[in-house]
């Protein structure tokens, strides 16, 4: 039976019932609500943080989440500035659990403790995601795997599923690759996407080189069709490869329709750079739908979670058929680890464990060992 668990769980990332009734209907897929604008960091990059903005209130904040609910909503995913700095968090996790939203929360994870994740897991949390930059702090980010390694062994006995996600640009790039093993050797799904610009299309730190930022999402696609654990769809790295390519994708964009963003003061966004002066509680079904068009920002958009959902929505054939065929290459592994020893799974003596469990062909590099990001033809003259 555990055996039959752990491969489900494979495939649990896609709940392909709920999705499908947004699919044939007009009701909205996922919302992104901000709790607060407060952070504890200061990255560069962000523009989604103002510290001299107070936190809503608890009651403000159940009245938007009930109005989310009821334009039926099915996903509400809980963002700032930083969620855990909300002194009321735990128990507001708990009302969208109540009111049956599938309920993720993001986090820099500086404010995570285990006392704290027991708490949000009795809430009823189901999804975590943890940013994480760099192995070593930088001027730019102060997310790293320096502060947020040691708290993983959090999530050992944890019903919450944990997902890592980074930005890649020119400071992170140098270290990317070992945020990407470093997760993965440890059966995380985790990802690196592309810096975007804010809402002026100005871009706040350094891009990179283009040509290895190229060769860093190729990279990601390779391991991504080997089945590996990385936490985001094909059609979204082929995306994010044809932005350096200069290639247009063909799409229309769902934002402020199957998703839409709420910010800290209950105004209606509908993405985190297109935002608007009418409350949430004002809008109805019909300004979602109206929402439902080509938009003259989406070219070169950065906005993955708008671009996801838009090419899903668009294409669910492709986008979820790709998914399960990745996922479904995980399974052998899966299997093995499920008949090999705890000492060969995986254990501070013997870390090459872990990388087995994610069907990993590669160790993860320790965090001060940086690699070089080579070239797709480059990997196969070494081959």
């Amino acid at each position: 039976m555990k055996l039959l668990e752990n491969i489900g769980r494979e495939f649990s990332g896609y709940n392909l019932l709920e999705s499908a009734k947004r699919l044939v209907d007009r009701k909205p897929l996922q919302c992104s609500l901000y709790v607060t604008d407060r952070c504890n960091l200061d990255c560069s990059y962000c523009t989604e943080y103002d510290n001299s903005q107070p936190h809503p209130s608890l009651d403000d904040l159940k009245k938007w989440v009930r109005k989310i609910r009821d334009l039926g909503t099915m996903r509400i995913a809980l963002v700032g500035g930083e969620p855990l700095t909300h002194p009321h968090i735990v128990e507001l996790v708990r009302y969208c659990r109540d009111l049956g939203f599938a309920t993720s929360l993001t986090t820099n994870g500086f404010l995570l403790t285990r006392s704290r994740l027991k708490e949000l897991e009795e809430a009823g949390l189901q999804v975590m995601q943890i940013s994480v930059d760099r192995m070593t702090p930088s001027p730019i980010t102060k997310k790293t795997f320096k502060t947020i390694l040691p708290k993983l062994d959090f999530f050992k006995d944890s019903k919450i599923s944990l997902h890592i996600t980074g930005v890649l640009c020119q400071d992170t790039l140098p270290e990317s690759t070992a945020v990407l093993e470093t997760g993965l050797a440890r059966g995380i799904p985790t990802e690196v996407r592309l810096v975007h610009a804010d809402p002026k299309s100005f871009y706040r730190v350094q891009r990179g080189s283009p040509e290895a930022l190229k060769n860093f999402i190729e990279w990601m696609i390779q391991r991504k069709q080997n089945g590996e654990k990385i936490h985001t769809n094909k059609s979204v790295l082929d995306y994010q490869l044809s932005l350096l390519n200069g290639t247009p994708t063909e799409w229309t964009c769902m934002a402020g329709y199957k998703l839409f963003f709420v910010s800290a003061q209950g105004k209606f966004w509908e993405c985190s750079m297109v935002k608007t002066e009418k409350h949430i509680m004002d809008i109805t079904p019909d300004d979602l739908f109206a929402n439902y068009r080509k938009k003259p920002c989406q070219a070169g958009c950065g906005v993955y979670c708008a671009v996801s959902t838009s090419l899903l929505v668009e294409n669910p054939a492709k986008v979820i058929g790709q998914e399960i065929v990745a996922r479904a290459k995980r399974v052998p592994g899966v299997m093995r680890e499920a008949f090999t020893s705890p000492r060969v799974r995986g254990t501070d003596e013997d870390p090459a464990g872990a990388q087995r469990m994610n069907g990993s062909r590669y160790c993860a590099p320790p965090a001060k060992r940086h690699e070089p990001i080579v070239s797709r033809a480059e990997r196969k003259a070494a081959a």
